[in-house]
């Protein structure tokens, strides 16, 4: 594989989004303030960098009710493969290195 195949993909080449799949991947759901915390951003540029996972169908935002409302982040089908695919391209050009 090349590196013009990881470059295609605008959305998971940025760190952040590839942080918040990552993240997702062995989790399957957790709440905004988790991955805020974890990643050490700003909750408006989580939620920019979210909205763009979910326009491309990486993930899908959901309201959940506990103490008060929360944003719950879920990977989708779509976000799962296509992170898995992108770590797979990953790999094989740091093996090529």
């Amino acid at each position: 594989m090349e590196l013009k195949e990881l470059v295609k993909n605008h959305v998971l080449g940025n760190p952040i989004r590839l942080g918040v799949m990552l993240y997702l991947l062995p989790r399957g759901r957790v709440l905004f303030k988790e991955v805020q915390k974890i990643l050490d951003v700003t909750p408006g540029n989580l939620d920019s960098h979210l909205r763009t996972l979910e326009k491309a169908g990486y993930v899908k935002l959901t309201k959940v009710f506990a103490d008060r409302p929360r944003t719950a982040i879920e990977i989708t089908n779509k976000g799962a493969e296509e992170t898995g695919k992108y770590l797979r391209l990953l790999r094989e050009l740091l093996n090529g290195v």
